[in-house]
């Protein structure tokens, strides 16, 4: 049986006086294509003086839309969630024949449809190298879209940059770092121009510490944590969307739970809006995510413990 695992997600701004809060952009409730069940999700916004239009974006995502008619001294957005973390195989999915193999040409009952998935950023030097670099062989449509993942994951050292804003392609090759928004965008640009419809995915990430350590390959986290995260998606004849994670370099799984999937990374911001008021009001910010197990069943890798076998033993004795 599944572990279910609970987010508790904080976002919270204080003003040093009153200031006027403009329509504001929420998109923190897990998408319709998750395919992690969610088993509940809330969303608490204040002040609770407040207009909220609940809505879907064009394409598809959920998102609300608040008002705030009165001045405020603060802004505070609450999210809490239950995941369902059944483990669930990434590459369990059909590829039409048609696009068994790369490169492959979409039927003309979506071209049109998947075109502003495949709109690119003008070329620039270090990302043109970087595109000339990868093999243009025909090649199975899975392996190609892993490898281009992994040249992507080898070439970005993962940061955690603060600064507002996605790096281009050009300047995350450049540096030769990024964070995972920024890798993403840059996987994302590549697929477009190999001919592959991509879109940029923020969401979130559970990462629970495994019963064992692997015996190969990586050990996985000592803890378990959630965060905010970004990632990209491939459109794949038969399959549809599928989930590439550049800053690990593996497809996504139950640990990915995305909260908006769009064409360009702009419209993907969980929150967006701002506040008008005195140009000397000083803002603080909190910020907060925990994870927690609130269901866990005994399974191959986690057994009963020897005082839950005693139990049972009393029991089945009585």
């Amino acid at each position: 049986m599944a572990i279910l695992a609970s987010i508790h997600h904080l976002t919270h701004y204080t003003y040093d006086r009153p200031v006027s809060l403009g329509p504001h952009i929420i998109r923190l409730r897990p998408a319709p294509h998750s395919r992690t069940r969610i088993v509940s999700h809330s969303l608490k916004v204040s002040p609770d003086n407040h207009f909220v239009n609940h809505q879907q974006d064009p394409y598809g995502n959920w998102m609300s839309r608040f008002v705030f008619p009165d001045p405020v001294r603060e802004f505070k957005i609450e999210v809490d969630l239950v995941a369902d973390m059944t483990v669930y195989n990434p590459f369990d999915f059909f590829v039409e024949e048609r696009a068994q193999k790369w490169p492959f040409e979409y039927s003309d009952d979506y071209a049109d449809d998947l075109g502003i998935y495949l709109s690119t950023e003008p070329l620039t030097p270090k990302f043109e190298a970087f595109l000339r670099d990868v093999p243009r062989g025909t090649t199975g449509t899975v392996d190609f879209l892993v490898d281009l993942n992994r040249r992507v994951s080898d070439a970005v050292d993962y940061i955690v940059r603060l600064e507002p804003g996605v790096q281009t392609p050009e300047e995350t090759l450049t540096i030769g770092s990024g964070s995972c928004r920024d890798s993403s965008w840059l996987l994302v640009q590549l697929m477009r121009r190999l001919g592959v419809a991509a879109r940029f995915v923020s969401g979130y990430l559970i990462q629970l510490k495994p019963d064992l350590v692997a015996l190969d390959g990586p050990a996985g986290t000592d803890h378990d944590f959630t965060d905010l995260h970004a990632w990209a998606e491939a459109y794949i004849p038969g399959a549809g969307w599928i989930g590439l994670d550049p800053t690990s370099g593996l497809l996504t799984g139950e640990s990915h739970i995305p909260l908006a999937a769009t064409p360009h990374y702009k419209t993907a911001a969980p929150i967006a809006g701002g506040f008008t008021g005195d140009p000397d009001t000083k803002t603080d910010f909190h910020f907060d995510m925990q994870v927690a197990r609130v269901a866990e069943h005994p399974r191959i890798t986690k057994p009963f413990s020897d005082e839950s076998w005693a139990d049972l033993d009393a029991l089945g004795n009585k």
